[in-house]
């Protein structure tokens, strides 16, 4: 297996602190971290998606004036990742969630007073940016930070229990805004954050092992092993000359766009194959649960095969759904076009968490995973369109399906086909 060289970080210890005895704290980062990734609901397509009514009927404005807010935030919060992941490395995740959770939950509330269109294409700007990219990105790289063997096992486990709690906000919000309103409703997921997020970095959230005087996995290093270095890793820009970097980077956008795009339109889609609109909505039942699964047998794959195979395999999956999706009827090809297309979001959650540290180490993880988020949300803005597009030039869906198929093949070809970081003496750094 590759492991980066060592580069050297001002905020390195001398020395590595002795191992206190107490319960690895590894675990309890798990929990934390998959409910810090729950909580990133309210900047997600679906916890967004059961606002956009109220917001057309409260607000005055057309549905393709909200479509065009949400896409300019998507991509305007996309920017900020790669300084998001900066600052992880810089001041270390404790620091950045709290940050995060503080500027998320007064977005949410400040959206609760918006009166037009430009309120809210600024309010969508921020909850993408601070929700959706912001503290997914540090709740995923702070498990990384305390694990390495058992490192694809955690990270499953954060985002099948995130994924989960991301499913079920849609539910609960619709509850909110049928009950107080679309404005209470955006204040109470506000207040939310705030009571969920600030405390979890406050009291629960430790940058590194060695903060606590511990070690990764919890397993002390064998007598007479080097822990006196600091944390491996190469830098963003050795990252970016790499095939491997864009190799992820490709397919994880590749997710990111036609999963959003077929989400997005999702009724129409399956309606143009004969499903009630109640039962495309259901399909997002096998989705789910296809996803939950997925995201646990990822886990266990990556800590036991090369990332790049079990990428490749995810890519094959998503164009298999997607091509699969053109020849759905109602009944059981319905239900496994939803297992394939949540399946090949579930494993794509926990690979590009774990592939970057494993091929580039932890020392600039922020960094680089900061950028490779800036492709992937950008990306997730133009699925919508590139579908839409395709069905008002064909008059269907059929034949822009078959057309984006080929965007997992290629992306599967080049995870195949990059090579792997070579490996790097500690000497070198």
């Amino acid at each position: 297996m590759n492991r980066p060289a060592e580069q050297a970080r001002p905020d390195a210890p001398a020395h590595a602190p002795a191992t206190t005895g107490k319960p690895f704290h590894g675990w309890r980062i798990v929990a934390y971290s998959a409910l810090a990734m729950a909580m990133t609901a309210p900047g997600q397509t679906a916890g967004i998606s059961v606002f956009i009514d109220p917001l057309i009927t409260g607000l005055g404005i057309s549905r393709t004036e909200v479509s065009t807010a949400y896409l300019t935030g998507t991509l305007i919060g996309a920017c900020a990742m790669p300084l998001v992941g900066r600052a992880i490395d810089r001041y270390g995740p404790r620091r950045v969630i709290a940050a995060v959770g503080a500027v998320f939950g007064a977005v949410l509330i400040g959206l609760s007073f918006v009166t037009g269109l430009t309120g809210l294409t600024a309010g969508f700007v921020g909850v993408r940016m601070t929700g959706q990219g912001a503290l997914s990105l540090v709740a995923t790289t702070t498990v990384a930070y305390w694990f390495d063997k058992r490192r694809g096992m955690a990270l499953g486990i954060t985002s099948a229990v995130g994924a989960a709690g991301i499913s079920l906000a849609p539910v609960l919000v619709e509850r909110l805004i049928h009950g107080y309103g679309w404005r209470q409703a955006w204040a109470i997921e506000g207040i939310a954050v705030w009571l969920v997020v600030l405390p979890l970095a406050l009291f629960g959230i430790r940058n590194r092992p060695a903060d606590l005087g511990q070690h990764v996995d919890g397993i002390p290093p064998a007598p007479g092993a080097d822990t006196g270095g600091p944390p491996a890793g190469v830098p963003l820009r050795r990252a970016l000359r790499t095939g491997m970097f864009w190799a992820v980077a490709a397919g994880l956008s590749a997710s990111s766009m036609l999963t959003t795009g077929l989400n997005f339109h999702q009724i129409a889609l399956l309606g143009e194959r004969g499903l009630t609109p109640v039962e495309a909505a259901a399909n997002f039942l096998p989705q789910t649960a296809a996803a939950l699964l997925a995201t646990l047998a990822a886990g266990a794959l990556v800590d036991r095969l090369p990332p790049r195979a079990v990428l490749a395999g995810a890519m094959a999956v998503l164009a298999g759904a997607v091509l699969s999706a053109r020849y759905v009827e109602p009944g059981w090809t319905a239900i496994g076009y939803g297992l394939l297309l949540g399946a090949s979001g579930g494993l794509l959650r926990v690979i590009e968490s774990a592939a970057y540290p494993r091929y580039f180490g932890t020392a600039h993880l922020g960094a680089i995973r900061g950028s490779a988020h800036t492709l992937t949300i950008a990306a997730s803005a133009f699925g919508p369109l590139a579908v839409s597009m395709g069905h008002d030039l064909t008059g269907g869906y059929g034949t822009v399906l078959v057309v984006l198929t080929v965007i997992p093949a290629a992306a599967a070809l080049t995870a195949v086909l990059a090579r792997e970081p070579a490996v790097v003496s500690r000497a070198a750094g």
